[in-house]
């Protein structure tokens, strides 16, 4: 007897991916082989084994991701300062090519003839997931059922599930999109398709509301080395233990619910509602402490580099050389980027209550308004009549063409004779007057 094809089957419990084992099946006969990456969905991963072997599943890998998910991904994400659209911070976009490139390992191990997930046609994953396959394991076949099947909706998801006997963990009265990993939990669909609707509170599982929080505020101590964060309150703790901590004092303090509409990759746009405690907390910290240990024109520049950074992520393009090129510059300006941040937790708010550092550029000796005797202030004319030679140039320009009465004026200041030979030979002979 010739033994199926095997294929590998990003696997979560959830609706689609429910459905996808005795979809594929049913319609290509492989054997299937279903992945759970652990990036920190908790107690979700509990009952999959049973629940997939019932389905139709041959095996199921349970994989513990959750330390290489933050050292490898969330670190390296925040330290850059990648927010997308001033908003999103990332959490499901940098856990697909984790779980794309533990798929891959696996299917290769399998000796697997394809990969297959449970991403829609109208979503950003299936974009992240198979990137990330194309990079890492070029000659693998990818099976979007989504993109194949009759399934045109969530609702009919769910009638193909209740014909074929497959539990599934949704109604069609709670019926939420939602992704959840340790550094977020995403939730999309339903009401909030409507982005005049505004999100009911009871639909949060992670953060209490900011109207619910605590009258008395929290404060909170994170100590960072070379950009990574590694005390909490004085404890030293593991990468997850320290992202689960915050995570439990910034979601009882409200902190970390994002309500957006963004612009997704395949060129639509969607409404989402964020809860990321922990992570909204570790950016705020992060961002304080640079404000302090960099100078200002690293500190614009990479501001620059975060906005390229966090398009990466959200596109998928997760291994690409310009990722790797952009964290090389990154990790260079972190090697300052080490000292301690006070912040204080209050109703959904985050605010800054002290920054301290080995490296602080800060200094009070120039910085104070009172008696000092490091600055001397008439500097400071020399300093202003260079920088603002340019536009006295053009003014004495524009006051010229005017008693001329020449119809048009320079829309452009004269920077250099090579650019504007005849109008810096007009401005020398106006200042020789």
């Amino acid at each position: 007897m010739t033994s199926k094809e095997k294929v590998v089957l990003a696997y979560s419990g959830g609706l689609d991916t429910s459905i996808i084992i005795t979809w594929l099946k049913e319609n290509y006969g492989y054997d299937v082989i279903a992945m759970c990456g652990d990036v920190g969905q908790g107690e979700e991963t509990a009952l999959l084994k049973e629940k997939a072997i019932k389905t139709g599943a041959s095996k199921l890998y349970i994989e513990d991701l959750r330390n290489e998910f933050i050292t490898q991904y969330i670190y390296p994400t925040m330290k850059a300062g990648a927010i997308y659209e001033g908003k999103y911070l990332l959490g499901t976009s940098f856990a697909r090519p984790i779980l794309a490139k533990r798929m891959v390992e696996i299917a290769k191990q399998e000796g697997a003839v394809a990969v297959a997930h449970g991403c829609t046609g109208k979503g950003n994953d299936q974009v992240r997931f198979e990137l990330a396959v194309k990079a890492l394991a070029p000659e693998m076949k990818i099976i979007a059922p989504w993109r194949e099947w009759h399934i045109k909706s969530r609702e009919q998801a769910i009638d193909y599930a209740n014909e074929h006997g497959i539990p599934v963990p949704v109604t069609k009265k709670d019926n939420y999109s939602m992704d959840r990993n340790l550094w977020h939990l995403s939730h999309e669909g339903m009401d909030l398709e409507d982005p005049w609707n505004e999100p009911n509170p009871k639909i949060l599982k992670i953060c209490v509301p900011a109207s619910q929080a605590p009258d008395i505020p929290t404060y909170v101590e994170i100590e960072f080395e070379k950009g990574i964060p590694v005390k909490v309150d004085g404890q030293k703790l593991s990468p997850f233990e320290l992202v689960d901590y915050l995570n439990k004092t910034g979601a009882k303090n409200g902190v970390g619910v994002t309500d957006m509409v963004e612009n997704r990759l395949v060129g639509m746009k969607s409404r989402g509602v964020y809860e990321t405690p922990g992570g909204t907390i570790l950016y705020q910290a992060h961002k304080n402490l640079e404000e302090l240990c960099l100078d200002r024109i690293t500190y614009h520049y990479k501001e620059v580099i975060a906005l390229r950074y966090a398009e990466l992520v959200y596109e998928g393009v997760w291994f690409s050389p310009l990722r790797e090129a952009l964290d090389a510059f990154v990790n260079k300006t972190q090697e300052t980027v080490t000292g301690t941040v006070k912040l204080k937790l209050y109703k959904g708010n985050v605010s800054n209550a002290g920054v301290k550092s080995p490296y602080s550029l800060y200094s009070e000796k120039f910085a104070t308004f009172g008696v000092d005797e490091v600055y001397n202030q008439k500097d400071a004319e020399g300093f202003i009549n260079c920088f603002g030679l340019p536009l006295k140039v053009r003014a004495m320009l524009i006051g010229d063409a005017a008693k001329a009465n020449l119809s048009t004026v320079p829309a452009v200041p004269v920077s250099t004779k090579e650019d504007y030979p005849e109008l810096a030979a007009f401005a020398e002979k106006m200042l020789k007057k």
